[in-house]
């Protein structure tokens, strides 16, 4: 029998005797009065010798260490906000109730009225005068979590990496505040936040693989959103100038340390603006995050010191290229000689691509785990962008930038393709591409071209991965680190459930 299968086995043994003795292991509720981090920030000055007036206070936690002295037990709750100590007294809580606190286990849910005093060692702690167990816990916590290297079990059972990993909590109340603040921001400049469809008749707004599924009913085929661009375009052109989601968005991808399937975005769109308008916009955005996260204008992310204080770097993707990569600025002006770039430098391409497609993968190889900083790359070729407005004079290049910090791309905008008759022919020539084999060209939407032709006033958008930008104010070196439930394979020796199976009955991953 294994340890654990043992240590299960005593807690039912004693969960049997608790409802033996008349207790319920699983009442509806507790009133509790106070969280533990307002009792310490509010009661910092209590002496030790005790207070008159100290209140009496209701607690409600996990419990998570008991320490037995004959007739006196100390022990710590934990609750959303931190910990507290609790003190119980055979002789206050009366023989039988002390008698059932024995059959208590690490990992129990407790109620606790009393009276707060500090210890003769300065801890804040409830003299306890009542004791009501709230859930009775049947596995035992890991003894010892050895700074969470177990990353299959951190991932695979967030609410242990919750219990017992405070920093861990604390990164996922850092990523709320994001989001929070996000929303301040944005709505004092009265944007409006709005949702869009998650599942739609037609994938599109990005250049990436949609997740497929069906709708019995209609008997129509869905697509999971890759992004809500075009639906946040269609209110722009029916009047709402200023808009914003932040909205979950999927793609059928490979997971890495900044990849997930599903992920989460903002996205938001403003008329009479273009993309230099967003870059002067996103500066003053991250600003304002860092501020309220950190009080100032840097973060620390992975050992590097990174400062939001505008303005920042603009470089184009050519220049950043000869600038960082040292590649050679006439090479890359041919089709040729950005392929044999590639292949020197050991980066896969496929027939048929284009040099704009080809310098993106330079970038993404060369270029980008170099940008530590806060830079705008701007000024990207036209086919690597079907949506976004030509730069006057240049048909090849649009007017677009993106983001990037700490070697991750950030954000992603640009000035709007609003020419219906343009649009038209990109997403005609992307068509073109999707029958060469790119599974990720855009495909062609009549509704959104016939919304364009109502008419769409000059617009900027952008999107801001939340994710990434998480991993940023938390130093976090995963993205699975900032999702709470992160998308993973079956584990080693588990069955593969049913919706992971091919029809043959063989596991499809």
């Amino acid at each position: 029998m294994s340890e654990e299968h043992s240590l299960v086995g005593e807690r039912m043994r004693k969960l049997a005797e608790l409802e033996a003795a008349g207790v319920d292991p699983y009442p509806a509720r507790f009133s509790a009065t106070h969280l533990a981090a307002d009792l310490h920030r509010e009661y910092a000055g209590l002496s030790e010798e005790g207070d008159a007036g100290a209140p009496q206070v209701s607690i409600a936690g996990r419990l998570m260490s008991v320490r037995g002295h004959g007739k006196a037990t100390f022990a710590h709750l934990q609750d959303g906000s931190g910990r507290i100590q609790i003190y119980i007294v055979r002789d206050t809580v009366g023989l039988e109730a002390y008698d059932l606190c024995k059959k208590l286990d690490v990992g129990d849910y407790l109620g606790v009225e009393g009276q707060l005093f500090r210890t003769r060692t300065g801890e804040l702690t409830v003299r306890a005068m009542t004791v009501q167990l709230l859930s009775k816990s049947l596995r035992p916590l890991p003894e010892k979590w050895h700074g969470l290297t177990d990353v299959e079990t951190r991932f695979r059972q967030r609410y242990l990496d919750l219990i017992v990993n405070r920093q861990v909590a604390d990164a996922f109340r850092t990523r709320s505040r994001l989001i929070t603040e996000i929303r301040r921001f944005l709505e004092s400049r009265r944007f409006l936040e709005v949702e869009t469809p998650m599942m739609q008749a037609m994938a599109g707004g990005a250049m990436a693989r949609p997740f497929v599924t069906h709708h019995n009913a209609l008997d129509l085929t869905l697509y999971l959103r890759i992004a809500p661009e075009l639906y946040l375009k269609r209110l722009v052109v029916g009047g709402f100038d200023r808009v914003f989601e932040i909205n979950r968005s999927f793609r059928n991808e490979g997971i890495s340390t900044q990849h997930n399937p599903e992920f989460t975005m903002l996205e938001f769109y403003q008329a009479y603006a273009d993309y230099r308008d967003l870059m002067v916009m996103t500066e003053e955005l991250f600003a304002h995050l860092a501020k309220e996260i950190t009080g100032g204008q840097e973060v620390i992310y992975q050992g590097q010191r990174i400062s939001f204080a505008p303005p920042w770097p603009k470089l184009t993707l050519e220049e950043a290229l000869v600038e960082l990569a040292g590649l050679d600025a006439e090479v890359l002006a041919t089709e040729d000689g950005v392929s044999a770039t590639a292949r020197r430098h050991g980066v896969g391409i496929s027939p048929g691509w284009g040099r704009g497609k080809v310098l993106a993968e330079l970038f993404d190889a060369l270029v980008e785990p170099k940008l530590l900083q806060p830079t705008f790359i701007i000024d990207f070729p036209t086919e690597l962008s079907p949506l976004a407005k030509a730069k006057q004079g240049d048909p090849t290049t649009v007017q677009r930038f993106e983001l990037f910090v700490g070697g991750m791309e950030i954000a992603n905008a640009y000035s709007e393709l609003n020419d219906p008759r343009e649009q038209r022919a990109r997403f005609l020539d992307q068509l073109r591409q999707r029958d060469q084999g790119d599974l990720e060209a855009h495909g062609l939407d009549e509704d959104y071209l016939r919304a364009l032709e109502y008419g769409m006033p000059p617009t900027a958008g952008e999107g801001i991965g939340i994710d990434r930008l998480a991993m940023l104010f938390t130093d976090s070196a995963s993205i699975r680190d900032v999702i709470l439930f992160p998308l993973l394979k079956p584990a080693q020796g588990e069955p593969c459930p049913e919706s992971c199976r091919r029809e043959d009955g063989t596991d499809a991953v």
